[in-house]
């Protein structure tokens, strides 16, 4: 089974574009063309991120279906939007917990891909500093369904917002 991996994209297609009307604009705003291609071509992708993020959730929630997990898991389940980037970062420190303690490979590279693109789409939020937020291990523990579910809600959140 082949998993996709969106936050390998290829930026090739942005790359020959650049080249194509590069040829045809052999002056200087041809190079302007073409470096303005090249930097588009590698900025984060954010706004897709998430939807992919909710994919791989929904993929790893068909997956345990067949697998029984029993697990209570910190989860924020009343995020504050100004606590939401801690919020996530804990969720993601979660899911690694559940990405070690798992021996299906389906599960655990469903997991890693989508622990990778939250990540980088959290990287756009930069260095936020969140005060008056709870730690992770203040949460309260819960199972793995109502732990998805609360995750589900705060990645809404990201997308409603961006």
């Amino acid at each position: 089974m082949r998993i996709s991996k969106p936050y390998l994209r290829s930026t090739s297609i942005q790359c020959y574009l650049c080249l194509l009307l590069n040829s045809h604009f052999l002056t200087e705003a041809g190079i302007h063309v073409f470096i303005l291609g090249r930097v588009s071509a590698g900025l984060p992708k954010t706004e897709s991120n998430w939807q992919y993020v909710i994919r791989d959730l929904q993929k790893f929630e068909n997956l345990i279906q067949s697998i029984h997990i029993d697990a209570t898991l910190y989860t924020e389940s009343s995020v504050h939007p100004s606590c939401k980037v801690t919020a996530m970062k804990c969720f993601l420190l979660e899911f690694h917990v559940i990405w070690q303690e798992s021996n299906n490979m389906d599960v655990r590279e469903t997991i890693e891909n989508l622990i990778i693109l939250a990540n980088k789409s959290l990287s756009s939020n930069g260095n936020v500093t969140e005060s008056g937020c709870k730690e992770c291990e203040e949460l309260e523990e819960k199972n793995v369904k109502e732990f998805l579910r609360s995750f589900n809600h705060i990645v809404q959140m990201f997308i409603n917002t961006s």
